[in-house]
């Protein structure tokens, strides 16, 4: 191993360690003053990831004339702008931009998720055709459709109770198991991964 490498590899096992250490035993302060310095690090890395991420576009707006590259420019220029002004005025632009921009794109994007989740439904029912592709696939139509029908004025009002009762029942059943399952293989994952960061097997600050 190079001397480069083992020093990074030393440096990152220090710290993890040390903060691990401090978390455990409520070590002084420890913990406090090393999660602040990656605080730091990481929004001088974010800064830097914003910075590249304009000289490229402009980069690519100058060169290639990309369309795309130049409505990225303008937001992102139009949001710094709209910050500033807030923070010099006291306005409140960069929430106005959110919530005719942001949100909008959002919620669009949202709605093309429930679409492609119940076409990915009927593709896998007609590759395998099991319980659990059938339970997924009757999930995604019952969500769609009863979250349609709730929002819309063509469902009578004697039905909309029972409706509402079974997209909640969707909800709070059905979806919140998956997304605690998910949450359990995140978090199972993030342990393993912080125990091999620990032993300097697994390395992402050599690449």
């Amino acid at each position: 191993m190079k001397l480069k490498q083992s020093i990074a590899v030393f440096i990152a096992v220090f710290f993890g360690l040390v903060t691990l250490i401090a978390l455990l035993f409520d070590v002084g302060g420890i913990s406090i003053v090393i999660l602040g310095w990656a605080s730091f690090l990481a929004a001088i890395a974010l800064v830097l990831g914003v910075l590249n991420l304009l000289l490229v576009h402009l980069t690519r707006l100058f060169r290639e004339r990309n369309l795309y590259s130049g409505v990225l420019v303008l937001g992102l220029l139009a949001v710094f702008a709209a910050a500033i002004v807030d923070e010099l005025n006291g306005s409140d632009n960069v929430n106005l931009i959110f919530n005719w921009v942001q949100a909008p794109l959002e919620a669009a994007l949202a709605s093309l998720l429930a679409i492609f989740l119940l076409l990915a439904g009927v593709q896998l029912l007609k590759r395998q055709r099991t319980r659990w592709a059938f339970l997924f696939s009757l999930t995604a139509v019952v969500m769609l459709l009863g979250q349609a029908l709730l929002t819309s004025r063509l469902l009578p009002a004697a039905l909309r109770q029972p409706v509402n009762q079974v997209v909640d029942f969707v909800q709070s059943i059905v979806v919140t198991a998956g997304i605690r399952g998910l949450l359990i293989g995140i978090a199972l994952a993030t342990l393993l991964l912080s125990l091999r960061l620990l032993m300097g097997v697994e390395r992402p600050y050599n690449k």
